[in-house]
């Protein structure tokens, strides 16, 4: 009886230790990818090949492929070729993409749209402070609960209105006009409050919107309108500038965990490189490629902008209970 019990134990005994044995520690884990196997990291984005938010991708690519030695791949897919923006968000959310560059996320965390009240900031500059200093880390970090870790933001810009009807001068050009915006909530309710339609659709469609008159017209950064050629479909460019709209990177944490120290540095420190060579790039181009829109037939006009002020006044009161007014006035007041 006391040899089959002894036996009885030591199996139990040898059962334990080959559990121990078997588990992987969380700095196991966090090492996995530091026994010299190819890493590919899959970066997608919504833009055309011809807009400079693929340089920026394709910059990144290299300072990661660089840095590591090619033992990290990086794969850009613009225009979509993953999905909609918000279908590349889930994407990562999901892990099934390692990254992405949009401006959705608010499906996520609400309060990332902040960033986008309208008239909130007057410079770039500006824009560029609230989003990389703590104000933006505390807002974009409630995405870590849906896998959502965010590195940094390439440029995208001040959003412009483009139309077929008549330059928009004064707010109430725009009342009725049927306005295409991204699936933002605060892009709808600036152009709800401003007096025409929005009507929310991918990017991807826009351009055949435009052409078969769908939508009258359309909001966008200036590098966005001249990349996509909406100066073929769109005769009136109005520079209204009613909502700063940064373009997002973020990376699935998930995957982020596996990566080693060293490589997590050289992905974060490419990324704000890039950012950096985005940015200078977008503000370099930006009076160039007015000139290119012109010469292709785009009437370009800067209206009087106080009216789009005041009568956008409501969007704040709207989304005070979704941003919180502390917010709201702590990004107002670093301005000052």
């Amino acid at each position: 009886m006391r040899k089959t019990a002894l036996s009885f134990m030591l199996v139990i005994l040898v059962v334990f230790l080959a559990a121990c044995g078997g588990k992987e520690t969380s700095s196991d884990s966090k090492k996995s990818n530091d026994n010299g196997d190819k890493i590919t990291i899959k970066f997608a984005h919504s833009a055309v090949e011809s807009n400079s938010r693929h340089e920026a991708a394709l910059k990144f690519k290299s300072l990661v492929e660089e840095k590591s030695n090619n033992q990290i791949t990086v794969e850009v897919f613009p225009n979509e070729v993953l999905g909609s923006e918000p279908q590349m968000v889930e994407g990562v959310s999901f892990n099934d993409i390692q990254m992405v560059a949009a401006s959705t996320f608010a499906q996520y965390e609400p309060k990332v749209d902040v960033f986008g009240l309208p008239f909130l900031f007057e410079t770039n500059e500006q824009a560029w402070e609230a989003l990389d200093g703590p104000i933006g880390e505390e807002v974009f970090s409630g995405l870590l609960d849906d896998n959502l870790r965010v590195l940094g933001h390439f440029e995208n810009g001040f959003r412009h209105v483009t139309n077929n009807s008549k330059p928009i001068e004064k707010v109430e050009d725009l009342k009725g006009l049927k306005i295409r915006t991204p699936e933002m909530p605060i892009l709808v309710s600036i152009f709800e409050s401003l007096g025409s339609n929005p009507t929310p659709m991918a990017f991807g469609e826009l351009y055949m919107a435009l052409q078969q008159g769908t939508v009258d017209g359309q909001e966008n950064p200036i590098s966005n309108i001249h990349a996509t050629k909406f100066y073929e479909v769109q005769k009136y460019l109005s520079l209204t500038s009613h909502s700063y709209s940064p373009t997002t990177v973020a990376i699935s944490d998930e995957f982020w965990q596996t990566l080693t120290s060293e490589q997590q540095e050289i992905v974060q420190s490419s990324l704000k490189e890039a950012s950096t060579f985005h940015r200078d790039l977008v503000m370099k181009d930006e009076e160039t490629l007015l000139k290119e829109l012109e010469k292709e037939g785009m009437k370009v006009n800067k209206p009087d902008i106080a009216s789009f002020r005041e009568a956008s006044k409501s969007v704040y009161e709207e989304y005070e209970d979704t941003y919180g007014k502390d917010l709201i006035d702590r990004i107002l007041k670093a301005q000052e």
